[in-house]
Parts: C-alpha cells; structure tokens; sequence
C-alpha cells in the first residue's frame, strides 16, 4: 500500500509536469484506489446519473484516473453491483481502499481530500448504527422520542464543528455535511407515525406536539445540490412522501382504524402528492418510478396494479422508465396463479446447465439472492436451512442473480459457510431478472409439483409463510 502511495504521488507530480507547468488554477483532480477480493476488473465513476469513466483495474487491482475540467461535488463509485459516494474538488488527489467482502466498513481513504471523505464514510456508517435502533425509538412516546433524537443530531453537530475548526474544509463540503445531519433529522421525525406501534395512525398524528413538524418550513423537495447521489436527502424524501401522504389519507378517510400501506387510495395520493410538490424533473422521476415500481412489485391485486400504472404514466415524462415499469408490469402478469413457471436456464456449481421447469418436479420454492444485499442473503440461507430441516418434501432452489463468474459467487457461499447444494446462477441474468421480475430482493415464489406457480410474490420472512407452504405441500 505504501509503495502503492508513492507511485501514486509520482503520478500526479508526471502528469502535472506534462500537461502544463505554468499553469496556475488547475481544475482536475485525480482518483485512485485499490479493490481487494474485487468482484469485476473496472469500476464505474457517476456524476447525477451520467457515467463520467469507467476504469480499469490493473493486474494489482489498482486504478488510477485523472479527472478533467472536474465539477466539485458528490460522486459515486460503483464496482461489482455495490456503490459508495466520493467528495471530490479541485486539486483533490484521492486514494481508497475496500475489500468487496466487507464493502462499506473496509473502505479508507488517503491522499488530498481523504479526510473530507473519511469523515463522510464514518458518519454514513454512524448513521447506519443509529437507524437500526430507530424504530426501537420509535415506540417511545412523541416528547421522549423527540428528546432523544434530538441528543443525537446535538453530537452530531458537535462533531461537524470540531471537523470544521481543525482542518477548514471548503464551503461547499460544510454544506453537505451539515445539510446531511439536518436531513437526517428530518428523516428520524418523518417515519415515526407510520414505525410507532399502535391501533389508530391517525390517532398517533394527533397526539403529535404542535411543533413537531416545524422544520418543513426549511425543508426543499427540490434540492439541486442534494439531489446527486446524496442517500439521506433521497431517504428523506421518500421518508417524508410517506408521512405526507399518511396525512393526506387521513383527510378523506376519517376514524380509519384499518389503514394498510397497500391501501391503493394512500398510495395514489403519495404519487398526487409527488406530482405536485416537487418541480425538479430528476428529483419527481425518480420518486414517481421508486413508489410506482414497489407498489406494484408487492400487491397481487392486478385491477389496482393498473390504476397504479396508469398513474404513473400519466405523471411521468421519463420515458425510459415508462419501458422499464411497462415491461416489469407485464412480467408480473405473466406469474400470476396457475402459470407456468419461466423457463429460464439456470447453472450449478459444477457448471451444469438446467432449464428451470425440467428442475422442478415437486413442491418448491424458489428464492434469490445478491452479493450486493448481504444481511439478506445471510439470513435467507439461515432460514432456508431451518426450513429444508423442518419440510424435506419440498424443494428449495436458491438463485444468485448477479452477472459475476461463477467462481466469484461459490466463494461467497463457502467464505459464509453455506452449502453450494441447490444452489443455482442464472445463465443469462439480465433477462431472467425480467423474467421473474426480481423486486424487492426478499421476493420468493411457490411452485406446484405441476410446474404452477402457487404464489409469485411472498417472503420466507412472512408470519405466514408456513402455513404457505402447507398448502403447497398439501394441494
């Protein structure tokens, strides 16, 4: 790594001297950084969507990039189906390392802007930590809850400033920093009437404190700056379409103790809702496609999917993703109750081919899995084992969908300590993905012993799973 640094500041110092020694403001900046366990041999630089580079490993797993007339700002890195953001300004020449296995935790920067950046990974992991204990918080009543976020955006603050008074980062960095703890503030009082426990929704809205909602006087839904790639202003907003859209239910549906997420007039007014507070085109594309997609993908209710659709259709000026969610729509269609499953080819192994409906001559369930969602593929193989244990009539077939070698994902099962038995690729992921319409990742599929498919949409994680299963075995 140390050798890695110097050739890496000789580097800039080489293409510095080349390109023009009397130059006085120079607006590139470089980009460099080691992969180890890397997953593909490039990664993928994204400036607000658009594909700046894609940059090769060398045989050492390391890239180095010089960016030109470089716009200051958030960027986002992608290798191998995972993604992290980078802060890159003038003059910066930045170095990471990551280890694929552990993406996020094992990613450290060096070089001119690492501290910039090692500050906003810390705090992104911080966050991570905090949020898995949100909605513990949020069971508390509105004054405790609000105590304790509080406390904890006031050490967050806190942090930023002593950051800011021992190594003077620019403006524009302090922007960021501080509009990331104010989002995601926000945020933790956004999703706390639909995370608290309780019979009535709208009976948790009313006991709100009056104040409790006073920022979104401050608050931009159409954020320019924040807009490019910054996950907390992304997770705020749909965080808060959410809630408005909760209020927004409430007024036409008074003493609703039955409210549900699927409700199709909750969702119609998030969208309504969307369409009519948020002007950027980036910003409302985004969030029309993210709601409109999840609907449909969870409810079985193909008369409601098509309102939803239309909805969307009507909204959205994207036409690309007008394609994409037609095309997805029209997948679903094709696994409803009684079709015949897909007949995709799926790979073992040992790097034998199968065609899926020959594979399937039993009760089975099919589930999938990424390396890009760990916590879920670890949990899904726990409980498919539990459950293999518990139902050895049925079949269990467990497909990765990622388009590595083959050697790449059997390493992954063996380093976690799982069995490649019943364990399958597909042979052509793009088009089976469509396919079988794989979203959310925790989708699973219930086949008959005729090849039917039973159930196109659960969750091994459903409470009622099992009794799902019993009627498959029994049908």
């Amino acid at each position: 790594m140390k050798l890695f640094i110097s050739i890496f500041i000789t580097s800039i110092i080489l293409f510095g001297c080349k390109n023009n020694s009397n130059k006085v403001e120079d607006n590139s900046a470089f980009f460099g950084g080691e992969i180890i366990n890397p997953n593909n041999n490039y990664i993928t630089l994204i400036k607000s969507k658009t594909v700046i580079d894609t940059i090769e490993l060398d045989g050492r797993n390391r890239f180095i990039k010089k960016i030109d007339n470089l716009k200051a700002g958030i960027y986002t890195f992608k290798h191998g189906g995972e993604f992290q953001i980078v802060f890159l300004e003038p003059n910066d020449s930045l170095l990471l390392r990551l280890n694929t296995i552990d993406f996020d935790e094992s990613l450290v920067f060096t070089g001119v802007g690492a501290k910039k950046n090692n500050y906003l990974i810390n705090d992104f992991l911080e966050n991570e930590k905090i949020e898995k204990n949100i909605y513990k918080y949020c069971q508390l009543n509105p004054e405790s809850y609000q105590r304790k976020i509080d406390s904890l955006t006031f050490l967050k603050k806190e942090k930023l400033l002593g950051f800011v008074k021992k190594y003077k980062p620019s403006g524009l960095f302090q922007k960021i920093a501080k509009t990331n703890n104010e989002y995601n503030y926000y945020m933790s009082k956004e999703v706390y009437p639909l995370w608290h426990h309780g019979d009535s929704k709208e009976n948790i809205l009313k006991s709100l404190p009056k104040d409790f909602y006073n920022y979104r006087k401050n608050v931009s839904y159409n954020d320019s700056l924040l807009k490019d790639n910054n996950f907390i202003y992304n997770n705020f907003l749909k965080s808060s379409f959410n809630n408005l859209a909760l209020q927004k239910h409430f007024d036409h549906h008074q003493n609703d103790n039955k409210f549900r997420r699927s409700d199709l007039c909750y969702n119609m007014d998030r969208l309504n809702l969307i369409d009519s507070l948020v002007i950027n085109s980036y910003i409302k594309e985004d969030l029309l496609y993210h709601f409109a997609v999840n609907y449909i993908a969870r409810s079985q209710n193909l008369k409601n999917n098509d309102v939803i659709l239309n909805a969307y259709l009507k909204k959205s000026k994207d036409e690309k993703g007008k394609k994409m969610i037609t095309r997805f729509s029209n997948s679903l269609s094709n696994l409803k109750i009684g079709s015949v499953i897909p007949d995709v080819t799926i790979v073992n192994y040992k790097n034998d081919e199968f065609s899926m409906t020959n594979l399937v001559n039993s009760p089975t369930v099919i589930s999938f899995w990424s390396h890009t969602y760990y916590d879920h593929f670890k949990d899904n193989h726990i409980k498919i084992n539990d459950l293999k244990k518990k139902y050895p009539e049925v079949k269990f077939i467990s497909i990765n969908i990622d388009d590595f070698n083959i050697k790449k994902s059997k390493q992954f099962l063996e380093s976690n300590q799982f069995s490649c038995r019943d364990e399958y690729r597909f042979k052509n992921p793009e088009a089976s993905i469509e396919a079988f319409a794989i979203h959310p990742m925790t989708k699973t599929i219930l086949i008959d012993k005729n090849k039917k498919i039973n159930n196109s949409n659960t969750n091994i994680f459903s409470r009622n799973f099992e009794e799902q299963l019993l009627g498959l075995i029994n049908k």
